[in-house]
């Protein structure tokens, strides 16, 4: 141990003599172990080191020749320095056979003390020098173990590291290139092992420019240069990498330390990322220039503004509607079938008086958006004076593969006799925008058993395969109970305080009251610790902050609430599938249908 004495052993059958040898020894940093017989002092020798033995040459049974052969024969004694300590062996035969055996020395009774302490002395030291020189190895062999461990540890994070380690000399020669280099540009380290990085196309020129660049000496600091460049993939040629560079300078030598990582899915991430928020820029601007155009000429062709209103919230539900189809299709293409079911469960279109007939396409997002005004505009038209506004009124709404188009035809029978209007109004004119403003590309045809109007779509349209319709059922608009909502108390849970103040209005329109507003989770816990409530409206989301605790506090409640949200059924809290859902921006009818719904079930009302 590297803080261990250093131990002496005297061995001598007589006690007196050890004592004596012992108080003349005795020192700091010595201990000095006693044996009165060969076999104690073997098994002395067994446990501990010892830099100094000294043995009584006359003792009973062994004696100290034939103990000191015995330390001979043994690997673990063998070395152990042995002076004999005798009052009698002055015969030069005698004292031969001691060197013989592994004395080093003599010491003669009586024993002068100079000449003991100086000779053991000259053993104390050299045991300290052994001591320290075992404790240097031991501490090399530690650094040695650790610089292994170490290394072998970085190997494994280098060869496993998801960078590619690589090392360039002064002359952009290639000294070290990881398995995570091999993996990312697909060239084995063999063939890249002291070759210059500018062979085989790994590294253009450019790049070979920007890394001697980092190479010239600079003001003794050690730079981290980073910077993105291409580098040459075996396989598929340059590839965007980002690169982290260190210098390290051993004397006159300087070497360039690269961790390379592989950035073209991240450039390529950035482009689409940019793309869609320009798509998406571009697709709000032109639904808010829609709705723009929607509220001037309304509001220039309306006959009041009760008219108005009902008409331009029609038209922004049908738009509303026909965004949340293209969303869950990602805004690539969706389903004709499922448009026209959402009209059915809407309202707009009678699902029970609507014959429809063609095979299975989609449409891209623009023709989807202009469709859904469309028909949203037939079924209007039709509900207040065509078939659908008497009780056997019945529409055909059929369609045909035409070139890489449609021809679709609207048709009603046994409406009321039709006559061709004055002058054509807003809807008439939606209609025929229908197609992109072409000249022809939609006819009307007022006949007096019902109007025929046929359009043709030239393009954004896409056949699919049979069987692949949205199977969608309609579903039936319930009837409100009159006066359902008077006298309710009800909280409204919203952020934004626009639309809290505006769903307040209807509710309060509807006879409810008093209506609460509460725009964060607290103040909605806080609201239903102090008062008692009919029924409650829950955001999906109050800027960022989930909802579930209230949700979970109105069911514990046994309150009735619905959501009101912009977000689809899979981004509400879970768990709560029960709960209606009413999706922004909303038509005050059927806000108030579902809240009547929530008061007086269907099938209670059914039973009554």
């Amino acid at each position: 141990m590297p803080d261990s004495p250093i131990r002496f052993l005297i061995v001598d059958d007589i006690a007196e003599n050890i004592v004596a040898l012992d108080a003349l020894l005795r020192r700091d940093g010595l201990a000095v172990d006693h044996a009165r017989s060969a076999n104690e002092a073997l098994e002395l020798m067994l446990v501990h080191d010892y830099a100094l033995a000294f043995l009584d040459v006359h003792m009973p049974g062994t004696d100290g020749y034939d103990l000191a052969e015995m330390m001979r024969s043994i690997e673990r004694t063998r070395g152990v320095p042995i002076i004999f300590v005798t009052a009698a062996e002055r015969d030069e035969t005698r004292r031969f056979r001691g060197y013989e055996a592994g004395a080093v020395d003599y010491i003669f009774k009586p024993i002068d003390p100079v000449v003991l302490k100086s000779k053991a002395e000259v053993f104390f030291r050299i045991g300290q020098q052994a001591r320290d020189l075992q404790r240097q190895r031991d501490e090399m062999e530690r650094i040695a173990r650790d610089r292994d461990r170490a290394a072998n540890r970085l190997r494994a994070h280098t060869d496993n590291s998801p960078l590619a380690f690589v090392t360039l000399d002064q002359d952009l020669t290639v000294r070290d290139w990881s398995q995570g280099a091999e993996r990312m540009f697909g060239v084995p380290a063999a063939r890249m092992m002291g070759r210059p990085a500018l062979d085989g196309g790994w590294l253009d020129p450019a790049g070979a420019a920007t890394l001697r660049a980092w190479l010239r000496p600079g003001d003794g600091a050690a730079p981290r240069h980073s910077a993105e460049i291409p580098l040459g993939h075996g396989g598929r040629g340059p590839i965007s990498c980002a690169i982290y560079g260190s210098i390290l300078v051993e004397g006159e030598q300087r070497t360039l330390s690269l961790q390379i990582l592989d950035i073209t899915e991240r450039k390529r991430a950035e482009e689409v990322r940019a793309l869609l928020v320009g798509e998406l820029n571009h697709r709000i601007k032109n639904t808010l220039a829609n709705v723009q155009a929607i509220a001037r000429q309304g509001l220039r062709r309306s006959a009041g503004l009760q008219d108005f209103e009902q008409s331009f919230n029609g038209r922004l539900q049908a738009l509303s509607r026909a965004h949340s189809i293209l969303s869950d299709s990602t805004w690539s293409s969706a389903p004709l079938d499922r448009m026209i079911d959402d009209q059915i469960r809407g309202g707009t279109l009678d699902g029970d008086r609507l014959r429809r007939s063609g095979p299975p396409v989609e449409l891209t997002p623009d023709t989807m958006l202009r469709m859904a005004l469309a028909l949203h505009e037939l079924g209007t038209n039709a509900a207040k004076y065509g078939a659908l506004s008497v009780p056997d009124g019945m529409v055909h709404l059929d369609w045909s593969l035409q070139g890489k188009g449609i021809r679709l035809t609207w048709r009603e029978t046994g409406g009321p006799p039709v006559t061709p209007p004055a002058k054509g109004g807003f809807g008439s004119d939606l209609i025929a925008a229908v197609a992109g403003g072409e000249d022809g590309a939609v006819t009307v045809d007022w006949q007096p058993g019902g109007v025929v109007w046929t359009i043709r779509l030239r393009e954004g349209v896409t056949p699919l395969k049979a069987g692949t319709g949205s199977g969608i059922g309609p579903a039936e608009p319930a009837l409100v109970p009159a006066a359902a909502l008077e006298g309710c108390t009800i909280l409204v849970v919203e952020d934004e305080p626009l639309v809290a103040m505006d769903i307040r209005s209807e509710l309060e329109d509807a006879g409810a009251g008093p209506v609460r507003v509460a725009r964060t989770v607290d103040a909605a816990l806080a609201a239903l610790d102090g008062d008692r409530f009919d029924l409650a409206l829950l955001d999906g989301n109050l800027k960022g902050q989930a909802v579930d605790a209230v949700a979970e506090r109105l069911r514990r409640s046994r309150i009735p609430f619905c959501f009101v949200s912009g977000y689809g059924r899979e981004h509400l809290p879970g768990g709560f599938e029960d709960a209606p859902l009413i999706q922004k921006p909303f038509a005050p009818a059927a806000l108030r249908r579902v809240l009547a719904d929530l008061l007086f079930p269907p099938s209670a009302r059914a039973a009554e």
